[in-house]
């Protein structure tokens, strides 16, 4: 059960959160269309909701090697190079990840530390973004588990 989840943890994250949002979405529609009303607190809700699924899409997207990248200059090097500059690249990226993980928390820590709450809900806002920097951490180690796998099926292709 742990491996499940540890492969496959953004996936059902990522499927609860659109499950929710869908739900929340549909019946702020009938609330809406049955009295007039909305509920006020489902835009903040769905707002963060697909900001959550995008980082968590990101790391479903990193993990499968679906991340976008510019592939035009690099089929054009010979395979000695062009290995250097996917391995540059990805140390890049995962450089870039990390740094965005640190921005998040620096991030959560000030919003903790300032007390700021939700416009709707009054919830603090920290709430909302306890996720992300975790998000861009799993984005980074999906980034780094395909590299490695690419990198064996490379080795076993031409060894």
């Amino acid at each position: 059960m742990f491996a499940f989840l540890t492969r496959e943890a953004e996936r059902l994250i990522c499927a609860v959160l659109f499950l929710g949002m869908t739900l929340l979405g549909f019946a702020n529609v009938v609330v809406r269309y049955a009295t007039n009303y909305s509920l006020a607190s489902s835009e903040e809700l769905l707002t963060n909701g697909f900001l959550l699924l995008t980082v968590f899409g990101a790391a479903i997207a990193a993990r499968h090697g679906q991340h976008l990248a510019v592939t035009a200059v690099v089929s054009m090097l010979p395979r000695r190079l062009a290995r250097v500059v996917i391995v540059i690249s990805g140390v890049l990226s995962v450089g870039l990840l990390l740094g965005s993980a640190w921005l998040a928390w620096m991030s959560l820590r000030t919003l903790y530390a300032n007390g700021l709450t939700s416009y709707a809900l009054g919830i603090p806002a920290w709430y909302y973004q306890a996720a992300v920097p975790f998000a861009f951490l799993l984005i980074a180690l999906r980034f780094v588990q395909n590299a490695v796998q690419e990198f064996r099926l490379a080795e076993a292709d031409h060894g």
